[in-house]
């Protein structure tokens, strides 16, 4: 099942929340589930489920990689992965094939059960894996690229050089920005955060 939601007259609202890594998609995504009470659906946790124990795709994985890419309950090793994938693009693109047409059916499965004014799909991947056209507008998360590194680093206690090699491996941000229906700046507060938010649910309501 694939279609685009751009192209056809379709009532339901569906907001691809995305941004750069690090930049605050999350923090923007709790607001809304939280605040305005929307259904949030994430590609991140699809993602996790297609490469699941027993998952064709994790055994596709394994013998790609050899065994020493599992743990030994036989789940992936995520760190290990990453290792390869941020350091060969020809790798990553290679997993990519393998996960995305997964998330996006799984999106679609989602989408066609909701019976709600509005759905936000947070994407990190949004433009990479060429997914747009599952949404009705474009939100994109940024911060200054020093906050990036700094989170970056924080949050999943990177080096510098593997930091920067994640943020390297995705569409710049500034694209990202350009193709956007809705910047959101995160380089200040929460607070400052939140009013942009409910300025962008207002626009788009034909409130603003």
């Amino acid at each position: 099942m694939t279609y685009d939601l751009r192209l056809t007259t379709y009532d339901l609202r569906i907001i691809g929340l995305t941004g750069g890594i690090s930049t605050g998609k999350s923090t923007v995504a709790q607001f809304l589930a939280t605040e305005y009470h929307l259904p949030v659906l994430d590609a991140d946790i699809y993602a996790r489920e297609a490469v699941q124990l027993g998952s064709p795709i994790l055994d596709a994985i394994a013998q790609r990689y050899g065994t020493n890419i599992l743990q030994a309950d036989g789940t992936l090793n995520r760190q290990q992965l990453a290792r390869i994938i941020f350091n060969d693009s020809t790798e990553k693109q290679w997993l990519e094939r393998q996960i995305h047409p997964y998330v996006r059916d799984r999106f679609e499965q989602e989408i066609s059960k909701l019976s709600v004014p509005t759905v936000v799909l947070v994407i990190p991947l949004l433009f990479e894996a060429e997914m747009t056209n599952l949404v009705t507008e474009i939100w994109v998360v940024f911060c200054s690229p020093q906050q990036q590194i700094d989170r970056l680093i924080q949050r999943d206690n990177l080096t510098v050089e593997q930091a920067q090699a994640r943020i390297n491996s995705q569409v710049p941000l500034s694209e990202k920005c350009d193709r956007a229906d809705v910047v959101l700046d995160n380089s200040s507060t929460l607070e400052d955060l939140r009013q942009k938010v409910d300025l962008a649910i207002k626009k788009f309501k034909g409130e603003g």
